[in-house]
């Protein structure tokens, strides 16, 4: 036996030898970092929270660590939309200060 196979080699049906307790969900928290960025923003804290999840799993050796860049991804995708949506409310509610002021203004 050589030493790559008692590491454990790529198979198509995961790693040879080795096996994790938990099943990866970095797929999932990749596709919900695009929904969120894209269609639906409510998905982008979603996104981080699990991407946050994801990688402390991998760190703790409880999943597969082959997908962990795809965790990280789905992860910064999550924060960038989370950003997103948080300028995007501050900007309403300066809108509604400027809107109000201008109104009072204008009645006196």
């Amino acid at each position: 036996m050589s030493m790559y196979e008692s590491q454990g080699q790529p198979q198509s049906g995961g790693w040879q030898g080795q096996s994790y307790p938990e099943q990866s969900q970095a797929t999932t928290v990749l596709v919900l970092g695009i929904v969120g960025l894209v269609l639906c923003q409510i998905c982008s804290p979603i996104a981080w929270i699990m991407g946050n999840k994801e990688v402390a799993a991998i760190d703790a050796g409880r999943r597969s660590p082959e997908n962990r860049q795809q965790a990280t991804i789905g992860r910064i995708l999550g924060i960038i939309g989370t950003v997103l949506i948080v300028l995007a409310i501050v900007g309403i509610l300066f809108s509604f200060v400027i809107l109000g002021l201008t109104a009072a203004s204008s009645n006196t």
